[in-house]
């Protein structure tokens, strides 16, 4: 068969063994989808199984889409006959025919995102709640985490730990709701998209005479990107392939990074429990990437202790060092980035469309933006919009443009009501017509509502009016930060956003402070001599008016976060931010699980790279009006020292970052998997009186103390130039070599005293 002959000897097995459960632990860039694809055509082909008997679960349309593509390529028509989809497509084709055991017509509706959401908005407003607090957003997100974890409304109303957890948010009754919110689209003859998973493990587990059918129809199962699976997926496809057994799963524990969507990397580390006759298959050879790119990337995965022990190795060049840039701010890391990009496209031919900067927030797009638009450097924004274009940007826009000028009646028209303050379309309608009867612009009216209209209406108008006077007041008085600082919060939209701890809602939190952070940068510019709301607003306007991409032109540098670029590839690949809390994010510190989720998400930035790879970070970042001082990422110390270069070409050329427990160095990363379990059970405690050493004399035979790895003795010196390292054997790590522009040691013995 010639589609096989261009396989390697895992990737073939990975095709051949299609009988008994199995596990394909594909590593970054190895061909998983190859398999995959090839293993469902061997199926038809050389086994000669009916394509309706073969089901295959994917997690998006666009994937499902391409390998049947690619399955009828080779096996003819035939692979339409395939039940491939999405597991939300298949499950709702499943519950068509099955539904009406449960209560639900065959013609039931689907409800998308947005009709849950207003059909919750519906219920709060009808119970009398207040809607602030039970926002649709988290409600549904609350409904929608319990849907995924298999618990109904009654279990979550007569579960004393949920009924907790509720009341220490300070809403009690997001349970209630939940009963509500089921009974409604119950009635109502809809599913939402988590009932379609939900709805069939009720299916599957009341009707065991239906199970039975699925089990016998579905003599192969075959589940893609499985480390993304949930509890609900995975009971499924557990229980279809409890009859024959054979069931294949593809995917990747390193690649798990979708916690906050409900995945569970358990699913994938603890498979072969389920099924102990498992064959696991590893399919370890990189076909992407450089030598230098994927030995880094295995020397950080390696310090992660709930992993499958796997060891990608590639064929290909070794590459370029990763290079690492250090900026004084957020902005010089942002004009950094754009020169760096702008050299690469002049010396090495780079387009456009081979560059992608990555982020772990949305935030951090608005720097690089905005020193890409400043060297005419077009780019495409993936999975969000354009800093400047996001609602909650817009809305404290139209705030301060409107403060600053009265007759926006545009900026009027969207901050009126926002956030809801009473002022509904009908009162809106009212200042409209008084201003066209009386000739005059619509802040006439509303400044002196009361003269033409009366009621609750203008009380709240008058209300409105009040608080923009005062806006005006403070922006006569105060630069554009304390103006703008102001604004967001006595407006209430900064307030309105800070309450809602969805992951939603806590992104269009941090882009308001990225803003304000923005306007505070423009105020403490020494260069800027008028600090003034009006000065940064004309910045803005010129900003964001700019060459907007208007024309179909594909050449752009593509611009996401690090979730939004799983499964991509590019040759150049930029990953900004790297510091302390911002990644590893702060919100994911508290325990070892996060951690670890953390690391696999830079596990997949790295390997989104083929030809070069470049780390940036700042010393300095404001955050939340304040410029802070940042530590590089304890990320950065995990890489092998060998892989990388200090790049001191932009920037500042001296690190003068203040010392921290992470340190400042650059640590080689563990060469053996077996070092693992030492990681995982030592941790040294740092001397009280610890203090950071000079290491311009260090030498040979000394001993000194490292704030994670202890105790040491030096053993060899490098002193190349201004990358002088020292190679150091550790009591409980072993030799680790340390770039000591970088590192923090203190010498703790040298000749007898310290």
């Amino acid at each position: 068969m010639d589609y096989l002959e261009g396989l390697n000897e895992p990737q073939r097995e990975g095709v051949e063994n299609t009988e008994g459960p199995c596990m394909i632990i594909a590593g970054a860039g190895s061909g998983k989808t190859r398999v995959l694809t090839f293993r469902i055509a061997y199926l038809i082909q050389q086994k000669g199984v009916d394509p309706f008997n073969i089901l295959a679960l994917t997690f998006t349309n666009k994937a499902a889409g391409e390998m049947r593509e690619r399955i009828e390529s080779v096996v003819g028509p035939d692979a339409r006959n395939l039940w491939m989809g999405t597991f939300h497509s298949v499950f709702a084709r499943i519950l068509r025919s099955e539904g009406e055991k449960i209560g639900y017509p065959s013609n039931f509706t689907i409800y998308d995102t947005d009709d849950s959401k207003s059909l919750i908005k519906n219920i709060v407003k009808e119970q009398g709640l207040d809607d602030k607090l039970y926002k649709p957003n988290i409600v549904y997100n609350r409904i929608s985490a319990a849907k995924n974890r298999l618990i109904s409304w009654q279990e979550y109303l007569n579960n004393p730990i949920y009924k907790a957890d509720d009341e220490s948010s300070m809403r009690p009754e997001i349970g209630r709701l939940y009963k509500i919110y089921s009974q409604r689209c119950f009635h109502a003859g809809a599913m939402d998209f988590d009932d379609l998973l939900f709805n069939t493990n009720v299916l599957f587990r009341d009707h065991v005479d239906v199970l039975n059918k699925y089990q016998h129809r579905f003599r192969y199962v075959l589940v893609d990107e499985f480390q993304d699976t949930n509890i609900s997926q995975y009971l499924i496809t557990r229980k279809l392939s409890n009859v024959n057994q054979n069931i294949c799963v593809v995917g990747d524990d390193a690649q798990s990074i979708y916690a906050f969507r409900g995945a569970d990397i358990q699913n994938i580390l603890n498979f072969e429990k389920d099924f102990p006759d498992l064959k696991v298959i590893k399919l370890e050879q990189n076909y992407r990437s450089t030598k230098v790119i994927v030995n880094a990337a295995n020397s950080v995965i390696v310090h992660n202790k709930a992993q499958l022990k796997k060891a990608v190795w590639t064929e290909n060049h070794d590459g370029d060092l990763i290079e690492l840039l250090k900026a004084n701010s957020d902005n010089e890391e942002g004009k950094l980035v754009a020169s760096s990009i702008f050299e690469e496209k002049m010396n090495n031919q780079v387009s456009n469309s081979d560059v992608a900067v990555l982020y772990r927030t949305n935030s951090q797009s608005r720097a690089i933006e905005e020193a890409l638009r400043r060297v005419n450097i077009k780019y495409k924004i993936i999975g969000g919009l354009s800093f400047y274009q996001r609602k909650e940007i817009k809305d404290i826009l139209c705030y301060l443009r409107f403060v600053v000028n009265q007759n926006d009646e545009q900026a009027l028209r969207r901050i009126i009501n926002t956030p809801k303050r009473g002022i509904g379309p009908g009162s809106v309608d009212k200042v409209i017509v008084a201003a066209s009867d009386a000739g005059v612009g619509l802040w006439q009216i509303i400044s002196n509502v009361h003269r033409y209209l009366d009621g609750r209406g203008a009380n709240l108008i008058d209300d409105f009016a009040t608080m923009i006077k005062s806006f005006m007041i403070m922006v006569g008085q105060k630069d554009a930060y304390e103006a703008a600082n102001y604004i967001a919060r006595q407006s209430g939209l900064l307030k309105e956003l800070y309450d809602d701890k969805t992951i939603e809602g806590v992104n269009r939190y941090e882009n308001v402070q990225e803003l304000l952070n923005a306007i505070k940068e423009f105020v403490d510019n020494p260069e800027i001599e008028d600090k003034s709301l009006v000065a940064f607003l004309q910045e803005v306007s010129l900003i964001t008016s700019v060459d907007e991409d208007k024309d179909d032109d594909q050449d752009k540098v593509t611009l996401m976060t690090i979730h939004m670029a799983k499964g991509l590839e590019f040759k150049n690949v930029y990953l900004v931010g790297m510091e302390e809390d911002l990644f590893p994010s702060q919100m994911m510190l508290s325990s070892r699980a996060d951690l670890e989720e953390e690391r696999r998400l830079f596990y997949v930035a790295i390997t989104r790279a083929k030809n070069k790879l470049f780390l940036t970070y700042a010393t300095t970042r404001y955050r939340f009006g304040r410029l802070k001082s940042c530590e590089p990422s304890r990320f950065l110390e995990e890489i092998e020292p060998r892989f990388i270069k200090v790049n001191r070409k932009y920037g500042s050329p001296e690190p003068q970052i203040r010392t921290s427990h992470y340190t400042k160095n650059l640590v080689s990363g563990l060469k053996q998997n077996q070092k693992v379990n030492q990681v995982a059970s030592y941790s040294h405690k740092v001397s009280e009186d610890f203090k950071p050493s000079d290491t311009t004399g260090l030498q040979e035979g000394m001993k000194v103390e490292h704030p994670k790895f202890g105790y040491g003795k030096v053993v060899k010196m490098d002193m190349d130039g201004a990358n002088r390292k020292a190679k150091v054997l550790f009591d409980n790590f072993g030799e680790k070599t340390l770039l000591l522009s970088f590192a923090k040691l203190r010498i703790h013995e040298s000749n007898g005293t310290e």
